[in-house]
């Protein structure tokens, strides 16, 4: 059965694809993540950040793969910041986050990784479901958005129209396939071919924190 697919073309002069952080560091990965598309499409379409369960359905029926059409390079970026005893931070939980203890001589450092020049290409349909929006209707967002878009960090904004058009294909392969481009390609593990592994690119949007991994393969499109 051949399926409809929105094909996404993901570029900008910065991007960034979270990974799995620890402690301080920011990492990206080279393919966007359910999480990030999901975040994405929420933005677009207006979603607050507390509207856990519709971008948790929103996730759960993304079927995508995604295909590096220019390869970028790495680009980190350190921060020092010296918090004084009465500074205060923003935070996503609704309070102020403070400093605690008796020095502050130590600065505040953080690492995040950034893909500079780096550009990617993503196929994606929806599972059928009753309720949630349609493909349409996330194309549609994407081009008239109700927020600013950012691909990953807040100051990455796409340097092009993120809507590709649309493609063809009985899966995800065969749609990144029907793109015409060759390049290292990730797609679900069910399409077969490529490269088995998992990727914890899932995100639990009613507590916040990590989601859980997925089987994909990743391998070269000709």
């Amino acid at each position: 059965m051949t399926l409809r697919w929105l094909h996404l073309r993901l570029a900008a002069p910065l991007m960034a694809f979270g990974d799995v952080a620890i402690d301080h560091v920011g990492p990206t990965r080279d393919f966007p993540s359910a999480s990030a598309l999901t975040g994405l499409f929420g933005n677009a379409l207006g979603w607050r950040r507390a509207d856990g369960a519709a971008h948790q359905a929103l996730q759960d029926r993304l079927v995508f793969g995604a295909l590096i059409a220019r390869a970028g390079h790495l680009l980190t970026d350190t921060q020092n910041a010296k918090l004084e005893a009465n500074d205060r931070g923003w935070t996503t939980w609704g309070r102020p986050d403070e400093r605690a203890g008796a020095t502050y001589d130590s600065p505040h450092r953080r690492r995040r990784d950034y893909l500079a020049d780096h550009e990617c290409r993503v196929v994606l349909r929806l599972l059928d479901v009753p309720d949630g929006p349609s493909l349409d209707a996330l194309a549609q967002a994407l081009d008239r958005p109700a927020r600013p878009l950012f691909l990953g960090r807040k100051p990455c904004l796409p340097c092009a129209r993120l809507v590709g058009g649309w493609v063809e294909g009985a899966n995800a392969r065969t749609a990144l396939a029907a793109l015409g481009l060759a390049g290292r390609a990730l797609w679900p593990a069910e399409d077969g071919g490529g490269t088995r592994r998992d990727v914890a690119d899932r995100r639990n949007w009613r507590t916040g924190l990590h989601g859980g991994s997925y089987p994909v393969c990743e391998g070269e499109i000709a």
